[in-house]
């Protein structure tokens, strides 16, 4: 009989398969122990691996082997089923992003609609031109120096309205209106008065109603005769460039420089148009003594 060894004798693989020997009967007791308690049940003995063949694996009739077992169809069954699901919840997505981008767009349009309309249009005054012809027109002066207005340069039809707006009152003139005016280059000092009617013209020059006043922004509107009641519009054609024109009021003086000096017919009252700009419009007949015209002489103010 072999004498036993200590483990001090014992080499490192026999000390490894004498630990392994151990713990596999000392598995084999508590599994012993657990089936007498009831805790485990025995069960059929399994094949050897080696001795199965693959699950997916049959022998056919004519001997040879056959590997399309129902469990690699229903795999393959399953990979297709799961990229159809991925394609249709790729498509959802896209219909999901096209939903929002599309329900953003229709907001946006809607807020612009709701903003129009609730934006209030910028709107452009219109100039209010109170006349039909340039003032100051009449016939020739005859040789005794009597004249009437020049009815015929109106057109018939706006007659009625021409002869009401010179029944419009004429207000009281205030501080800040002009009270007489000075054109040194012409050696012109006359009074000023309200209103560019027949019989305010015979009084001096004339201010349109509702245009500005003195030093103010917007066009004050002038006008006297070059050949009747003191021809004090006579030499308005000597004017040039640079020429001043020199206005008062009850406070104090404003000095406007002119610009340029144009010919118009008697309707072209678009030269009385407001300003953005503090000037002054000089109106009168022309040619002398003919009067089929008018001279509008323009000026801006310098100070």
């Amino acid at each position: 009989m072999a004498k036993q060894k200590t483990p001090e004798e014992l080499s490192l693989d026999e000390l490894r398969r004498l630990l392994v020997e151990r713990r596999r009967n000392v598995r084999k007791e508590r599994l012993e122990h657990y089936r007498r308690t009831g805790r485990a049940v025995r069960l059929a003995p399994v094949a050897p691996e080696e001795n199965r063949l693959p699950a997916a694996v049959v022998n056919t009739p004519d001997g040879d082997i056959n590997d399309t077992q129902p469990t690699r169809r229903a795999s393959r069954r399953r990979r297709w089923f799961d990229r159809i699901l991925i394609a249709i919840e790729v498509m959802a997505v896209i219909g999901v992003i096209g939903l929002v981008l599309s329900a953003l767009g229709l907001l946006r349009t809607l807020n612009e609609e709701v903003a129009s309309a609730l934006e209030q249009p910028t709107l452009t005054p219109t100039p209010l031109v109170m006349a039909v012809v340039l003032p100051s027109g009449h016939v020739p002066p005859d040789a005794q120096g009597n004249t009437r207005p020049n009815d015929a340069e109106i057109p018939e039809h706006l007659r009625p309205m021409v002869q009401s707006l010179a029944n419009l009152p004429v207000p009281t003139p205030g501080p800040e209106q002009a009270i007489r005016i000075q054109i040194p280059a012409i050696d012109v000092d006359a009074p000023i008065v309200q209103g560019d009617g027949w019989e305010q013209l015979k009084k001096g020059v004339a201010q349109h109603l509702g245009s500005a006043n003195p030093g103010q922004s917007g066009n004050m509107v002038l006008s006297a005769h070059n050949d009747v009641y003191g021809e004090i519009f006579r030499y308005l054609d000597r004017l040039q460039p640079g020429d001043q024109v020199v206005l008062y009021t009850q406070m104090r003086q404003y000095t406007y420089t002119i610009t340029r000096t144009e010919i118009v017919e008697p309707t072209q009252v678009e030269v009385m148009a407001p300003t953005s700009d503090a000037t002054v419009t000089l109106i009168s007949c022309y040619p002398y003594l003919v009067n089929k015209q008018r001279i509008v002489v323009f000026s801006k103010l310098q100070n």
